[in-house]
C-alpha cells in the first residue's frame, strides 16, 4: 500500500502524520519506507536526529523530491508492506507525481477555514489525478485539532459531506508530538497509552482499513 500525505498549503502536519503513521505500521512488525518528497527534508533531518540519539532503526527514510515518484514508488513497494509519501507543499510537479503513485491520499487540514480555501488547488490535482487513477482513495484527517473549540466542530461538519470525506479519526494539537520530534522519536516511544498514540493508532487502523 502506498499512502501519500499530501496538502499544497504548508504547516499542517505531514510529516509529523507521515512518520507516526510509519511508526505505527512498524511498531507492529511491518515493513515501512517514508519517502521523503519534500525539498525542505524534515522527515530526512528526524532520522538523522534519531541516528544522533543511537535510537534504533524502526523504518527507512529515503529523499526523492523529484517527479518521477510515480515510477520509483511502485519500485519500492514491492520490498516493503507500505510506503509512506510525505509529500511537498507548493510542487505542483512532485504534487501530480506522488498523486499517480498513490494508492491512498490523506490531505492533513488543521481546524481552519483557511485550510479549507487552502485545500482548493489540492482537490483540483486529485481531480486530474482520477482520470489516470479512477480507484484513487482520499480523505482529509484533522490534524493538530483542539476538539472542544467551535471552530473544530465547524470545520468537521464542513468536511462531513465532501468529497473526499473526513475520517472518523482525528489528531489533536499535543505538545507531545513537538517534543517527540526533537529527539528523533515518536510519541509511543515516550509513552504508548499517552492520548497522543493512541489517536495514532486508531488514525492508522482506519487508514489500513480503506485499503481493504
Amino acid at each position: 500500500m502506498i499512502v501519500a500525505m499530501l496538502n499544497q498549503k504548508g504547516g499542517v502536519g505531514k510529516t509529523t502524520l507521515a512518520l507516526h503513521l510509519a511508526g505505527e505500521w512498524a511498531r507492529r512488525g511491518q515493513r515501512v519506507t517514508v519517502i521523503d518528497a519534500d525539498p525542505q527534508g524534515s522527515a530526512l533531518d528526524w532520522s538523522q536526529q534519531r541516528a544522533r540519539e543511537s535510537l534504533p532503526r524502526l523504518f527507512g527514510v529515503i529523499g526523492l523530491a523529484r517527479d518521477t515518484l510515480h515510477r520509483e514508488a511502485p519500485e519500492l513497494a514491492r520490498n516493503a508492506d507500505h510506503i509512506v509519501i510525505d509529500g511537498p507543499p507548493r510542487v505542483a510537479g512532485l504534487m501530480r507525481s506522488a498523486l499517480l503513485a498513490a494508492d491512498i491520499v490523506l490531505i492533513p487540514v488543521q481546524p481552519s477555514p483557511f485550510d479549507g480555501w487552502g485545500s482548493a488547488e489540492m482537490l483540483t490535482l486529485l481531480s486530474e489525478a482520477r482520470i489516470y487513477r479512477p480507484q484513487l482513495v482520499a480523505r482529509f484527517v484533522l490534524n493538530r485539532c483542539a476538539a472542544r473549540t467551535v471552530i473544530a466542530r465547524e470545520t468537521a461538519l464542513t468536511l462531513a459531506d465532501h468529497d473526499p470525506p473526513l475520517l472518523a479519526s482525528k489528531i489533536g494539537q499535543r505538545v507531545a508530538f513537538a517534543e517527540a520530534a526533537q529527539s528523533g522519536r515518536l510519541v509511543w516511544e515516550a509513552h504508548i497509552e499517552s492520548p497522543a498514540a493512541r489517536e495514532i493508532t486508531a488514525l492508522a487502523a482506519e487508514v489500513g482499513r480503506l485499503a481493504r
